[in-house]
């Protein structure tokens, strides 16, 4: 079903990509080890975090906290926006209008 948004959903996953990518051991989302993930190539990375990225969209839709890795992603839904933290720490925001 994914999260309500008023923007265009490519410039969401664009914005959400590039996002997911900040949380260094995103990969363990995916059951990747760090080796498995070293040996990727950046294009290869980038469309992991493409993948992430819109599994992570569909499933705030039901599920407003993910964990991902280390980080948290958090679906504020009065601020219309996808918070990616790493404890307290903001890494990006995603605006969704």
């Amino acid at each position: 079903m994914g999260v309500k948004h008023g923007r265009d959903y490519g410039e969401i996953l664009t914005d959400f990509t590039e996002a997911v990518g900040r949380i260094p051991d995103s990969y363990v989302f995916f059951e990747m080890d760090a080796e498995d993930w070293q040996n990727l190539g950046e294009k290869e990375k980038n469309e992991v975090h493409e993948a992430l990225a819109e599994d992570l969209f569909y499933a705030l839709g039901t599920e407003p906290l993910i964990a991902v890795g280390s980080g948290v992603v958090i679906h504020d839904q009065k601020q219309h926006r996808i918070n990616v933290l790493i404890g307290d720490e903001e890494l990006a925001f995603v605006a969704l209008i």
